[in-house]
């Protein structure tokens, strides 16, 4: 299989790299100072690892061949094919993963990851060689489902940095949690959130809730309100849930 990738950023050198190690040919990278005319020639599928809003207009650069039968495929978890209509043969394959860099993003992306699929069966083929797993997500759904990676990654690490940030204030290692974060996320991951969900919230103890509030700098209060907020009005709807079971 031969492949150009168009985008060569963090997630473009990752699926390159990872290409590479399975075998597949990756042909020159083409980046936004190079001509994409003739990007689909030589080529069995054309990856778009551009910024969702440059889709559009990258794929319309890509002259429409009859010598060629290039798939043209994004990897954007919100959008649907529509950017890339002008082609015959189109997919999306978004990797449902952070890529922060390309040695971890190959590294993740061969660690039998889930994939959002669409299009053209590449897509599909792209998982199956990855040793991957895939799902489908409706047109009407792509915004909602890619909401939810966004909070599962970028917001995760909002959150986390708030702990970093008490930890240098209180004087102890951030690694001191990971043991309380990997466990937090196993027990959502096998048990579910219902049943995760522990701490002051569950219990009621609005007194311990307070007392962080009080010792928080002023920049750190309104984060902490807005999770503990949310978390006793989820343990208050489980608690009512539960009784009306019984």
């Amino acid at each position: 299989m031969r492949v150009r990738i168009v985008g060569p950023g963090r997630a473009g050198l990752s699926f390159s790299k990872t290409f590479t190690k399975i075998g597949w040919q990756v042909l020159e990278h083409l980046g936004r100072n190079d001509d994409l005319t003739n990007a689909a020639e030589g080529v069995d599928l054309v990856l778009l690892s551009v910024p969702d809003q440059q889709i559009s207009n990258v794929a319309q650069k890509i002259a429409v061949s009859n010598s060629s039968s290039a798939a043209i495929v994004h990897i954007s978890g919100s959008l649907t094919l529509d950017p890339l209509s002008q082609h015959e043969r189109v997919a999306s394959c978004h990797p449902l993963l952070s890529l922060p860099d390309s040695s971890l993003g190959e590294k993740r992306l061969l660690d039998k990851a889930w994939f959002a699929v669409a299009g053209d069966p590449i897509s599909i083929e792209i998982v199956r060689a990855f040793d991957g797993k895939y799902f489908h997500v409706p047109d009407e759904k792509r915004a909602l489902y890619h909401a939810g990676a966004c909070i599962a990654a970028n917001h995760l690490v909002v959150l986390l940095s708030q702990v970093e940030r008490i930890c240098e204030i209180v004087g102890i290692p951030f690694e001191a949690y990971a043991n309380l974060i990997q466990g937090t996320l196993d027990s959502v991951t096998t048990i579910g959130s219902k049943e995760s969900l522990t701490g002051p919230a569950v219990r009621g103890d609005l007194s311990t809730i307070q007392s962080h509030l009080d010792a928080l700098p002023q920049t750190e209060k309104f984060l902490y309100r807005c999770l503990s907020e949310a978390a006793q009005e989820f343990a208050t709807k489980e608690t009512k849930s539960q009784n009306m079971k019984t």
